[in-house]
């Protein structure tokens, strides 16, 4: 079995060409149209307003100040000084003067007796062996130092009777321990001729440490 085909009649050829034909002219027209018709864009003025810009105050802010180490300071380990013995000064008493002799009338016109010789109380002579006063060991290491002066009543025998400060030291220490060893001294007591008197003398103590 065969097919043929049939040949188009003048009249569908003529109708197929004017379809053609008329797409041809649609198309050209559409790209006319395309070309012609331009969007148009409206030109908008761009506004930009300026505002001023407010300055923030900031408060300031307190910055820690930088840690400091500790500097460890060396002092330095001097030698604690040498206690000298304290030296003991001769002096001499206050023994009062003996009163003047009061003149009687002309009339009987006695005769005075010749003033005896007096002989002041001495604690420096060097047969006494009198002990120096030992220093404080406190004393010596707080570095205290000073000069006493001691008043001491000394009886016919020679000994203390009492011992007073006349002027400090400054310290009690030192006053204390020259006033305990001169309690127990012995002294050459003072006489008016050859008769030994009760009297009074000055005994000044000092107290150094040997640098």
């Amino acid at each position: 079995m065969s097919y043929t085909l049939s040949r188009p009649s003048p009249f569908q050829r003529s109708g197929l060409l004017t379809a053609v034909v008329g797409l041809h002219v649609g198309v050209f027209l559409l790209i006319l149209a395309a070309k012609t018709v331009v969007p148009q864009i409206m030109e908008i003025p761009l506004v930009v307003d300026l505002l001023e810009t407010q300055e923030i105050k900031k408060e300031p802010v307190a910055k820690p100040l930088p840690m400091t180490k500790p500097v460890a300071v060396k002092t330095p380990q001097t030698p604690a000084p040498k206690a000298a013995a304290p030296v003991v000064e001769a002096t001499q008493s206050n023994v009062p003067a003996p009163a003047a002799v009061v003149a009687a009338p002309a009339e009987a016109k006695p005769v005075a007796p010749p003033a005896e010789p007096v002989s002041l109380a001495r604690f420096d002579a060097d047969y006494l062996k009198n002990p120096a006063p030992a220093y404080p060991p406190l004393s010596r290491r707080m570095g205290e130092e000073g000069k006493v002066i001691l008043r001491v009543s000394v009886n016919p025998q020679g000994s203390a009777d009492s011992v007073e400060i006349r002027t400090s030291s400054g310290s009690q220490r030192l006053d204390e321990s020259a006033q305990k060893t001169v309690r127990n001294w012995k002294f050459i007591p003072a006489k008016r001729g050859d008769i030994a008197v009760q009297s009074w003398v000055l005994v000044p103590i000092i107290f150094k440490l040997e640098q």
